[in-house]
């Protein structure tokens, strides 16, 4: 009999420990997601993500059309959202359930439903017990914490969802949709002139910055999807980098640095959400480096810049090389996010187009009408 009462004992603490740790781990990982201005990838968080995720996958397969997929996944985030605090409290039902079964109140069966009138403040079922009392008013304090949080952080999360599809939106004027460069730096140099690009790279390098620091902190938003079907902001930002880099390495006008700066902020903003769901890349890859474009790629986009009056430099060679050398510090980020995120096809993929002429003879009656 002694030796049952000790192995009882010993499962009452067990369980009561356990039961703690769980409530302990579902709080923190609320706070990692929520409450942590850093980024920081939670255990808890991504499992909830990667299974509806799944869930969705089977539903909407890349062998889909992709319009079927991105309505569809257009859900994605927000149901994921809804599903993270339910999961919380579903942890923390259980946690404290263990831990009402350790101090000896009930059934396993008395201790579920006593936990869950507590975390969900019925006040229904109570157990009279002055350490049970405690625990019943700790949990309820904790399942408001939950839901509290997720609410008091919706707004912020639309907000910055809003700011960054701004500049989204405002690049199809710019840069047709989906976004290319070769439109950019042709739709520029015809309406505003190419020294017109500095307030464009001065727009994108504060873009980047907060990109940074809103999807880094909150991974959720990388997710969210455009309104358009043809929007996205990971085709935005490597658009917008390889105007840059496009005019940095090929077109004749005097070197403005704040295209550098709109580069170097664009990869690394990459580079941090990337940290954040553990996407490998080279921190400081050669500027030889391989890259996802091959050089028929970059010939092609030279001639239609020609073709649409763009100075450009002499030694295509050369340009390459520099391109490239810019190119490579952004590419394996970029393609990561774009299957990531589910991105629509990127220009470079796509038949090359300018601001006046396209690859495809019987779009380009259609061109000069959007001009």
């Amino acid at each position: 009999m002694l030796g049952v009462a000790i192995i009882e004992l010993v499962l009452r603490i067990v369980a009561f420990g356990l039961g703690l740790a769980i409530v302990v781990r579902t709080v923190l990982g609320a706070i990692r997601t929520f409450v942590l201005p850093r980024g920081s990838n939670d255990g808890l968080t991504r499992l909830v993500f990667t299974v509806v995720r799944w869930c969705f996958d089977r539903s909407a397969g890349p062998s889909q059309p992709y319009l079927r997929r991105d309505r569809i996944h257009a859900y994605y985030a927000p149901i994921a959202l809804v599903v993270l605090p339910a999961f919380w409290l579903l942890l923390v039902w259980l946690g404290y359930a263990l831990s009402f079964w350790a101090i000896g109140t009930g059934s396993p069966g008395e201790e579920l439903r006593l936990s869950g009138s507590s975390l969900l403040t019925l006040g229904s079922v109570t157990s009279g017990v002055p350490l049970a009392t405690a625990l019943e008013l700790s949990e309820a304090a904790v399942g408001l914490l939950l839901l509290a949080l997720l609410i008091s952080y919706l707004p912020t999360i639309y907000s910055a969802f809003s700011r960054r599809e701004l500049l989204v939106n405002m690049l199809e004027v710019r840069a047709d949709s989906p976004p290319s460069a070769v439109v950019l730096l042709t739709r520029f140099q015809r309406l505003h002139g190419l020294d017109a690009l500095h307030e464009q790279w001065v727009q994108w390098e504060q873009w980047f910055s907060e990109l940074e620091e809103t999807h880094s902190s909150l991974p959720v938003l990388v997710f969210y999807r455009s309104q358009q079907p043809s929007h996205s902001w990971v085709n935005a930002a490597g658009a917008v980098m390889d105007s840059a880099a496009l005019t940095r390495a090929a077109v004749d006008i005097p070197m403005d640095v704040q295209a550098d700066l709109a580069i170097r902020a664009g990869y690394l903003a990459l580079r941090r959400i990337a940290d954040a769901f553990d996407i490998r890349y080279e921190p400081n890859p050669r500027p030889d480096g391989p890259i996802s474009l091959g050089r028929e790629q970059f010939d092609r986009a030279l001639d239609v810049l020609a073709s649409a009056g763009v100075p450009l430099r002499a030694d295509h060679d050369q340009a390459w090389r520099d391109f490239r050398g810019w190119r490579v510090n952004y590419d394996t980020v970029l393609r990561a996010l774009e299957r990531l995120t589910m991105a629509p096809q990127a220009w470079w993929d796509l038949p090359m187009a300018s601001a006046y002429v396209t690859d495809e003879p019987e779009l380009r009656e259609e061109a000069k009408l959007i001009l």
